[in-house]
């Protein structure tokens, strides 16, 4: 070849410059070996980073714009990590339904949590300790307590309503002019007083002051997706979560040696854990105890409260459905004096089916968390009725010991070969028995089916359901009865003495934190009801 070769000159040139690494990638997706027994890889241009930027802006627009191109069952790179993604209902059966000797969720978030949460508890533990100390917290969620939390979380409603600043226009009795609200800091304030009314008890509830909300907020800035990929970056968000936690740790240990002290106290979380014992006798020690609240504050009040303003959204985006929302109220609680209604009790909020529609629809459409990771600790086979043979006969996928999979309950539920007009509210689906919400529904709880005890009590698998919006398998939200009963009776009590329009266009999805959050602006307005 001529030295003096255009050709050469380019060849040379791209390989001394950085564009080397793309080339190399390129060239090798397009041409190099493959395995038959791998799942296919997204194609992606810049190594490492690989599918990042697609899946962090909309990850369920990826992945099921991938699913077209390569089925329900592929790979994408991520950060560096290989994540097997499986959709669909037998999707989510093989991640969330995975066997511990097969997949970790230890291995996939100890990182994430364990530095906000603290030591010796969820994560940070193996998994037979975990769904112990998941037995633990569910001594403190029986029928009798979620019957005393619903006073609770009403008045909590109802004095933020008339103390509030932003709620002026409902504390003067203006019925004409419309006030306004941010709905996100609104219910993020809402949801959190009302836990620690019910959940955390009255020495929390008293302490929350702006200086216990600025520890929140530190604690909560160590929270996020790029904590998960990249946990141990020295940055000043990470030192004051640092900090944070050991606050908030030891601030929950004073309360419960001044309760081991014998000061009077109230039953609620705190008291049912300290009563705790292991299976080996041992009792939960008082940071257990301690770094076990934190979990319940923190996880909980992200969870509800974005599901709380999604559906407060809905609503306000819905004059039809509001209004259906207040009928039913009158119907069953309505006194025959102006503005007034019957207490609102655990078994009435049971009965009210538009109401509990409207938060199946919200759950379905604006799961708080829209995929669910594992890592793989043994070379895992994909079920031949989820992956297609990848050439042989009788010859399937594997997924190595190392990489991740992933499910994602978000892109089911709105997956449209399964929900007629998925990308439309319609809490009607749900009214309708024979309707495919009602069999998912029924697949998921599965009250009358075999139940699974996975350390902490008998529930339903629901590991095959397409509606997912609390997890399923030995990892199933345990919290999944309190957050119906907080979200619902919040909402009840504002749907009973406010009007609620939505300002502007309706919000998209901020899916850069870790939890799916409602983009700005995203006021809602309101005014009295007379």
């Amino acid at each position: 070849m001529d030295i003096k070769s255009p050709s050469l000159f380019i060849v040379i040139g791209v390989l001394s410059t950085p564009a080397l690494p793309i080339v190399l990638n390129v060239v090798w997706q397009l041409f190099g070996w493959k395995s038959r027994t791998l799942p296919p890889v997204v194609f992606h241009w810049i190594p490492f980073l690989g599918s990042a930027i697609s899946y962090g802006t909309d990850p369920i627009r990826f992945l099921l714009r991938c699913r077209e191109k390569y089925g329900d069952v592929f790979t994408f790179i991520l950060f560096g990590r290989r994540m097997t993604v499986a959709l669909g209902p037998k999707g989510n059966n093989f991640v969330t339904g995975g066997k511990v000797t097969q997949v970790s969720a230890e291995e996939a978030y100890a990182h994430l949590t364990t530095p906000v949460f603290g030591e010796g508890v969820v994560f940070d533990v193996p998994n037979e300790i975990l769904m112990e100390q998941k037995k633990f917290v569910k001594c403190g969620l029986t029928i009798d307590h979620l019957r005393s939390y619903v006073g609770m979380i009403v008045d909590e409603v109802t004095n933020f309503l008339d103390t509030d600043p932003a709620f002026k226009h409902y504390q003067i009795g203006d019925m004409n002019s419309w006030g306004s609200f941010h709905v996100m800091k609104r219910l993020a304030e809402i949801t959190i007083l009302t836990a620690a009314r019910t959940l955390q008890g009255k020495e929390v509830r008293g302490n929350m002051d702006k200086t216990f909300a600025q520890v929140y907020n530190d604690l909560d800035g160590g929270f996020t997706p790029m904590n998960l990929f990249f946990p141990n970056i020295p940055s000043a968000a990470n030192r004051k979560r640092d900090r944070a936690q050991k606050t908030m740790s030891d601030f929950y240990v004073n309360i419960i040696r001044k309760r081991a002290e014998g000061k009077e106290h109230e039953r609620d979380m705190i008291s049912a854990l300290m009563e705790q014992q292991y299976k080996s006798g041992k009792g939960l020690g008082e940071r257990e105890v301690a770094h076990l609240m934190i979990t319940l504050l923190m996880a909980g009040q992200h969870t509800s409260s974005s599901t709380a303003a999604w559906a407060f959204l809905r609503i306000a985006a819905n004059p039809d459905v509001l209004d259906a929302l207040y009928r039913e109220q009158v119907e069953n609680f309505g006194t025959g004096r102006e503005g007034e209604f019957e207490p609102l009790t655990y078994e009435s909020l049971r009965n009210l089916p538009v109401l509990d529609a409207v938060i199946r629809e919200t759950l379905r459409m604006h799961p708080p968390i829209h995929s669910i990771i594992r890592k793989v600790t043994s070379d895992l086979p994909v079920p031949l009725t989820l992956a297609a043979p990848s050439g042989e006969e009788g010859l399937t996928y594997v997924v190595p010991k190392g990489h991740f999979v992933m499910s994602s309950p978000a892109a089911t539920q709105m997956d449209p070969r399964t929900w007629k007009d998925s990308s439309v509210f319609d809490p009607n689906r749900w009214l309708d028995s024979k309707g495919v919400a009602a069999q998912a529904l029924k697949t998921y709880a599965d009250e009358h089916g075999e139940k699974v005890d996975y350390g902490f009590g008998a529930v339903s698998k629901g590991t095959e359901s397409p509606y997912q919006p609390f997890g399923a398998g030995r990892h199933r939200c345990i919290g999944e009865q309190f957050a119906y009963l907080q979200i619902g009776t919040i909402l009840a009590t504002f749907v009973r003495k406010l009007d609620l329009r939505l300002e502007t266009n309706f919000p998209e999805n901020n899916y850069h934190t870790m939890i799916t959050l409602p983009k700005d602006p995203c006021n809602i307005s309101y005014r009295r009801r007379n």
